[in-house]
């Protein structure tokens, strides 16, 4: 018969190798509480949270990014699945960006990038989700926005970017607009994040055809569920074994 195993040793954060880490987090700006220690374990755990932070941001903006997005997208999807609230995904893609390259060279079109975040971030609220996609796409997840003011929302955030100029040198300012295309999340129905953002992609197509710096959504149809058949999809089964 085999002895039992012994206990494992609690792990202490001076027997890791985290060089590495540390510089990853001292060059991102991340500051660490000084009691590495006296507290190791907590200091271990700050150390697990600034690398948790910075897998789900975008290096150059600082706004959640693809991977974050999707989390949230996952998680909306089931909130809207169970308690049918309205949420609305916008797609917003900078128009003209390469001309910015182009003309004034990519570290020109970081500060766009880095100001249409700024803009971007200021229209959310503490709920919503703005990231960045990837190249000049950004996209937003707005739970509970109901769709009679979804187009308000939308045009709200274009026109906030197209009111603001980016700064790209000194004294030199460059006009920026955003195409957007929305979709509300299919109320009482477990979606999929890529057919949501599917179809947000097609308005975003469609604002873009239209002549750009607009906003196009698709409004979702009109499905109406009673109370009884919530408690039907919701309630305990009439088949449940008693407790």
């Amino acid at each position: 018969m085999n002895a039992p195993s012994q206990p494992s040793q609690p792990l202490q954060a001076g027997s890791l190798r985290l060089e590495t880490a540390l510089r990853l987090l001292q060059c991102s700006g991340i500051e660490l509480p000084d009691t590495r220690h006296s507290d190791p374990a907590g200091w271990l755990q700050a150390v697990l949270d600034g690398l948790c932070e910075l897998s789900s941001r975008d290096a150059l903006t600082g706004l959640a990014n693809r991977r974050q997005f999707e989390m949230a997208m996952a998680r909306e999807i089931d909130r809207v699945a169970r308690a049918g609230e309205p949420a609305l995904v916008l797609m917003i893609d900078i128009d003209h960006f390469k001309r910015v390259n182009d003309t004034h060279g990519h570290a020109a079109g970081d500060q766009v990038l880095r100001a249409v975040a700024r803009t971007l971030h200021e229209c959310i609220r503490p709920m919503d989700t703005v990231a960045r996609m990837g190249g000049e796409e950004f996209a937003m997840i707005l739970p509970n926005c109901p769709p009679a003011f979804g187009q308000a929302v939308a045009e709200r955030v274009r026109g906030k970017v197209q009111a603001r100029p980016a700064s790209v040198a000194p004294g030199v300012d460059v006009q920026v607009t955003v195409s957007i295309g929305g979709a509300f999340a299919p109320q009482w129905v477990r979606s999929s994040a890529a057919l949501w953002v599917e179809r947000a992609d097609q308005q975003l197509y469609r604002a873009k055809q239209a002549g750009r710096n607009r906003a196009c959504l698709e409004m979702p149809p009109v499905s109406h569920v009673s109370a009884e058949e919530k408690g039907l999809l919701f309630g305990h089964s009439q088949f449940q074994d008693p407790e």
